[in-house]
């Protein structure tokens, strides 16, 4: 059993790998329907098929924070660590694909005065 934190914007995801078939679940449900969107899935199951074990690990996700994209995002991340975790000889390969790099990307705050983090509120001359 492996286990591997990932992050990506306020989402944190808890993964852990274990010897088996390829089942997935994420907070208890199948993949399936917590990434209801192929797209989703696809990202945050991209580490396994990069390396090549899709089939050979059950992956079980404990996720929280932010939205389902940057759930999968970190899912993603957690996934690639979890990987190098239990074969240190797949880092190299995980790392070009960009799969262990955690996408520090988020959202800027808001400055005083202004109406979101840059917008200005409109010039009145008048």
């Amino acid at each position: 059993m492996y286990r591997a934190t990932g992050k990506r914007k306020t989402s944190v995801a808890r993964v852990i790998l274990t010897p088996g078939t390829g089942i997935v679940t994420a907070n208890g449900r199948p993949a399936e329907q917590y990434f209801d969107r192929a797209p989703l899935r696809a990202m945050a199951l991209s580490p396994l098929e990069a390396v090549g074990l899709t089939g050979s690990f059950d992956v079980k996700l404990l996720l929280h924070g932010g939205g389902v994209s940057g759930q999968a995002g970190a899912t993603r991340h957690g996934i690639a660590r979890a990987l190098v975790e239990a074969d240190p000889n797949l880092r190299p390969e995980l790392k070009k694909a960009g799969f262990l790099a955690r996408d520090a990307r988020a959202v800027e705050r808001k400055k005083a005065g202004l109406k979101k983090a840059r917008k200005r509120p409109q010039f009145s001359k008048r």
